[in-house]
């Protein structure tokens, strides 16, 4: 009888299935990690993620459902024509409200 118990403590597939039941659950963590990244390949919503706001070097990158559009920040001052739109103000909570002219 002690034959067969020390076959099954020795035996290599036991070490295989918890190798399985590790990997499971790192491609487990690896789908959660997916789900909630704001560029999700999966999510049809409209996000924009702002890299590095306010330096020299600030990229913009917008997903409107499928399509990705990333502007890079060149470190120059714009110039261009046009016509002022309107008033934006910033709230005491922080909010900013936009005023039409």
């Amino acid at each position: 009888m002690r034959f067969l118990e020390s076959d099954e403590l020795d035996d290599p597939i036991l070490s295989v299935v918890n190798l399985v039941d590790l990997f499971l659950v790192v491609i487990a963590v690896l789908m959660i990690v997916i789900l909630r990244n704001p560029l999700n390949p999966f999510s049809t919503d409209k996000v924009v993620v702002v890299e590095r706001p306010g330096e020299a070097d600030m990229r913009i990158t917008v997903k409107e459902g499928e399509e990705l559009t990333r502007y890079e920040a060149s470190g120059e001052i714009g110039e261009g024509q046009g016509v002022r739109a309107g008033v934006t103000y910033r709230l005491p909570d922080g909010r900013m409200i936009y005023v039409p002219e």
